[in-house]
């Protein structure tokens, strides 16, 4: 008998800020690979996912979202967007279809025109790089289809785009569609993760992920996008355990009460959900120690960038 024959490659998620790149990309691997929050812009760097599809393996890669940049660490999110579709055997291209069909229609949010800015501005980056995307319309669920087509038919006469999916990543609608033809996208080869990896992503960045999704769950309305979460130490215990100690940097010294809470509630609740998960994932007992510091240019501090894979000289 003849060996199946298999079939490994990457697929790049690319997208405007909160176009729901995290939430496809965990939906289309069957677990949490990427941290999902209200705040726009949360994914920094490409993390991969592993999904299987028959005899495929997908190596998905969620990248930061790509909007206008202003600051050292937005140019640096963005060129790594572009650079992880660049080195993607195939690219989707993720857009809010209810966005967009706002902005259509001249009932738009502010939030919403610059989403719309963003997709054009991606798609002139397509047509640039000669490079043909999948056109994947999220959040389906909350347009009507009249309205779905006629923003797929506007989209899809940029020309930059080769085929056109209807999705809901928050409910599934649509996505095993995309991700059997993403599996049969991927190039004849062999695997290059085992059958039961899921994510490729070092332990202690997860780690510090997994807390930062909590530190924005809990404070998103009222801490700025200016903060990050670093594993300053992960050991080993004879218990079998971990005893992971981890810093949140804010930029002044008025967000630091915003995350102690009153009486070090605030902190205290992010560090019991960010345990609880962690636990779950690693399975094995977490002690989790979180500390708080003020650095007003966290960003501006290369050892920030390096080992998240962005490039500091951006």
């Amino acid at each position: 008998m003849s060996e199946q024959l298999t079939r490994a490659g990457f697929a790049a998620i690319i997208g405007a800020p909160n176009a729901g790149k995290s939430t496809l990309v965990n939906r289309l691997v069957g677990s949490k690979v990427s941290i999902v929050t209200q705040k726009v812009q949360t994914t920094r760097f490409p993390v991969r996912g592993v999904a299987i599809e028959g005899s495929s393996q997908i190596v998905l890669v969620d990248t930061p979202g790509i909007f206008t940049p202003r600051r050292r660490l937005d140019r640096a999110m963005v060129r790594a967007a572009w650079g992880g579709a660049a080195d993607a055997d195939t690219v989707v291209h993720l857009v809010d279809a209810a966005a967009e069909a706002g902005v259509a229609e001249g009932q738009a949010s502010s939030a919403d025109k610059r989403s719309a800015q963003d997709v054009e501005t991606i798609t002139a980056g397509l047509k640039a790089a000669g490079r043909k995307a999948t056109l994947a319309l999220n959040k389906i669920d909350l347009l009507k289809r009249d309205r779905l087509l006629a923003l797929s038919e506007a989209l899809f006469a940029t020309e930059a785009y080769d085929e056109v999916f209807m999705i809901s990543a928050a409910n599934g609608s649509g996505v095993a569609d995309l991700k059997r033809r993403l599996a049969e996208r991927m190039p004849e080869g062999p695997w290059f993760y085992p059958a039961d990896q899921t994510a490729d992503i070092p332990v202690r960045l997860l780690a510090a992920e997994i807390t930062r999704e909590k530190l924005f769950l809990r404070v998103h309305e009222e801490l700025p996008y200016q903060a990050a979460v670093e594993t300053t130490q992960f050991e080993e215990r004879p218990d079998g355990g971990a005893r992971i100690e981890q810093t949140i940097y804010v930029q002044r010294e008025g967000h630091r009460p915003i995350i102690l809470g009153k009486g070090g509630q605030t902190l205290k609740w992010i560090g019991e959900h960010s345990r609880k998960e962690l636990t779950e994932l690693l399975d094995r007992p977490v002690h989790l120690f979180l500390h708080v510091n003020v650095d007003e240019r966290w960003q501006d501090r290369r050892e920030f960038y390096s080992p998240v894979g962005l490039e500091f000289d951006a």
